[in-house]
């Protein structure tokens, strides 16, 4: 398994062949500075109380909006100015996305993980650009690829250089405005070599459902958490926010925060428990040829 290091200060971790699960988590979109200092205090302290390292995820432009009408973000100056405080003052990674190629290099002089976003992540140009940041890139599965498929967004990424790779499942289409989830997906991609992570909060997602935007089943967020860290996977994801019927972005699907500690408490309890069987049993299990 390949490892990703990554230090704020003397905040130093890795992903990848560590027992300890991992946590990328923010409001969808960046609303404010003053709501994303508060939503990173709020998970800090509780990432804090649970002996969880966590990266604080919040996008500056919602490129992917269905209606011109929707909130599409703050922009990348302000946004990475925000999120370089954010960085600053708690001493934790910072994440966004970006969806064209002319942003990644500055994208990637503040944030310490560039995101792919699911829908772009067979773009070769934008593989490219997020390759050439020389920072980790964490590649989403596009709700309309196969597991086995993200093999050749890797292969993107490694032509270009980078070898610094998570990659995401956050369901998969099933049918119109419905996702479905295949745990079987998370270690099919960590065939790859590379670290894999679950977004539970996409995958409740019911895509444009709602005329011109995404509806969602939260109340699956929990359930689905279990069920993936229970596959053993490095790092989960998770949209926060204080008040989601208010939030600007995926209000449908964001965790409301005074869920968090529970749902994380449940998700490391189960990760924890499956490294402690990986250590008694080994990690070689049922081959296909077998």
């Amino acid at each position: 398994m390949k490892q990703i290091k990554i230090k704020v200060k003397n905040n130093e971790f890795i992903i990848g062949g560590s027992k300890d699960l991992k946590l990328i988590a923010g409001p969808c979109a960046i609303e404010s500075l003053d709501h994303s200092m508060f939503m990173a205090e709020k998970i800090n302290n509780i990432c804090n109380k649970l002996s969880i390292k966590w990266i604080f995820k919040s996008c500056y432009d919602k490129d992917c909006r269905s209606s011109p009408d929707s909130f599409h973000g703050v922009g990348i100056t302000e946004g990475l100015r925000i999120l370089e405080k954010v960085r600053n003052e708690f001493e934790i990674p910072v994440t966004s996305d970006f969806s064209d190629p002319m942003w990644a290099k500055e994208t990637g002089e503040v944030c310490d993980i560039i995101q792919v976003p699911a829908y772009l992540c067979r773009q070769t140009s934008i593989l490219k650009a997020a390759a050439e940041t020389n920072k980790p890139i964490n590649i989403k599965k596009g709700q309309f690829m196969s597991p086995w498929n993200m093999k050749n967004s890797v292969k993107k990424v490694e032509y270009y250089g980078n070898e610094q790779i998570i990659l995401t499942d956050r369901g998969t289409f099933f049918g119109y405005n419905m996702l479905v989830n295949d745990m079987r997906s998370l270690p099919i991609m960590r065939e790859t070599g590379y670290p894999v992570c679950f977004d539970a909060t996409h995958s409740v997602q019911q895509p444009t459902s709602m005329g011109n935007i995404s509806g969602g089943q939260r109340e699956f967020i929990p359930h689905l958490v279990r069920a993936s860290c229970a596959t053993g996977i490095d790092v989960l994801f998770l949209e926060v926010h204080d008040n989601p019927k208010n939030a600007l972005s995926d209000k449908n699907t964001v965790l409301d925060l005074k869920f968090l500690e529970r749902v994380l408490s449940e998700a490391k309890s189960i990760s924890d428990t499956q490294s402690d069987l990986e250590d008694k049993y080994g990690k070689e299990y049922i081959k296909h040829d077998s």
